[in-house]
């Protein structure tokens, strides 16, 4: 086959893939990384690291941020299997067990998510100056919604934002993504959490909800 011919059949195959409209994605089962917060409307903000397990549904969340001018600390086992999450307070060696709403588990696309776009983040113009990404949208409980950007290649997840008339708006970056977990233990409880007892809530908290609980409570104990 010639040169001209071999450039044909690629092209065909590029418009081929294309035109395939992107569906909703899972991200590889075993990732840990580095993430920003910023709920409140920008009041409160955090750094720090998250481990994700798909297999077991499970998530860690370590942070530090500020809140007004009070510094908190944030960690944070998620388990989406049981509906449940710890808050974790390595100071006072206490723990608090909350519901937990899994019906949206921000490692991967939910099924009835609609596509926004697709867009490349920085360029296209040569190899290695862009990644192709998807935009999706959709609702969340108590009249909330969702987007969140997913590497196209991959299912790397970038970004999540999300509105709800009780928190506002939360937005969390995701970055330095790593395939696997170093440490098992991340994702059991500490010894001090054994005995808490699982808190009544009139709404269990949703993953962006559960991010801004230990914030929402240091400025009230201003």
């Amino acid at each position: 086959m010639s040169f001209t011919g071999v450039l044909s059949c690629l092209s065909l195959l590029l418009a081929a893939a294309v035109a395939q409209a992107p569906k909703p994605c899972v991200s590889p089962p075993l990732m840990s990384g580095g993430l920003t917060v910023m709920v409140g409307d920008g009041v409160y903000m955090s750094t720090g690291t998250i481990s994700f397990d798909t297999f077991g549904q499970r998530m860690r969340i370590r942070s530090y941020g500020l809140s007004g001018n009070q510094t908190f600390g944030v960690d944070e086992l998620m388990l989406f299997n049981q509906k449940v999450y710890y808050e974790i307070d390595w100071s006072k060696l206490s723990c608090k067990k909350r519901p937990l709403d899994t019906s949206f588990i921000p490692m991967h696309v939910p099924e009835d998510a609609k596509l926004m776009g697709q867009v490349f983040m920085g360029s296209s113009s040569s190899w290695g100056m862009g990644v192709l990404v998807n935009t999706w949208y959709g609702y969340l409980p108590n009249n909330g919604t969702y987007s969140t950007v997913f590497s196209e290649i991959g299912c790397i997840p970038m970004t999540y934002t999300s509105y709800t008339p009780d928190s506002g708006w939360t937005t969390i970056s995701t970055f330095n993504w790593v395939l696997g977990n170093t440490n098992p233990m991340d994702y059991s409880p500490p010894f001090f959490c054994a005995k808490s007892q699982l808190e009544e809530t009139e709404t269990p908290d949703t993953f962006f909800s559960a991010l801004k609980s230990l914030a929402m409570k240091t400025k009230r104990e201003e």
